[in-house]
């Protein structure tokens, strides 16, 4: 009687431990870990880095100043201002941009009332190949009733990009101000940005 209960403890003990291995080889690959225990935990060491950290970012872009590279981007600062004037045209095959008037700074301070602008960044922005670029403004245009509307920049793009500025409050904006953050992630793609905004104001 005793051989026999013995037997069925080592048999189950066998079977628990075979699980396990199985339980660890699928975790691996699913990018988890197993701890001593024999628990899982998620492994951020084992699985592909969706967003770039900022100095990857900063590598792609070059000339930027210390205090523009953050943990997970970089700034892109205040280069230009303007005030369309002209109606523009999107239609199904073409687009036409409206005239526009360029907002002259006082000592380098622009005083701008309530409205929309376009804003043209200081910053020359590339994409690298295997990735797409996305720009968030920074909160503190939005802590003081601003918003910066902005669009996907693809793989391939290289230039000055410009953005709209809403302005919802009487605000000051120095130039080079930093504005957005620019982020890059991972992407998936067949070919690259060849689109008219190619190459813009470089």
């Amino acid at each position: 009687m005793a051989r026999r209960y013995k037997s069925r403890v080592f048999r189950r003990i066998f079977h628990i431990k075979i699980r396990a291995v199985g339980h660890s080889e699928a975790s691996q690959q699913a990018g988890t870990a197993v701890d001593q225990t024999g628990r899982s935990f998620h492994d951020t060491r084992t699985e592909p880095r969706m967003f770039k950290s900022g100095r990857f970012v900063a590598d792609a872009l070059g000339d930027l100043r210390d205090s523009q590279v953050q943990p997970n981007g970089v700034d892109l600062t205040l280069g230009a201002l303007y005030e369309q004037v002209e109606p523009g045209r999107i239609e199904r095959g073409d687009k036409t941009v409206g005239e526009r008037q360029e907002v002259e700074p006082d000592d380098g301070v622009y005083h701008l009332d309530r409205g929309g602008y376009i804003v043209e960044y200081a910053d020359r922005v590339v994409i690298p190949d295997g990735h797409i670029g996305f720009l968030l403004p920074r909160s503190s245009l939005l802590r003081n009733s601003c918003m910066l509307d902005t669009a996907v920049w693809d793989a391939g793009y290289e230039g000055r990009g410009e953005g709209l500025l809403e302005v919802h409050h009487p605000i000051e904006l120095e130039q080079g101000a930093r504005i957005a953050q620019l982020v890059l992630a991972d992407a998936a793609h067949e070919g690259t940005y060849e689109g008219s905004y190619q190459g813009e104001n470089l």
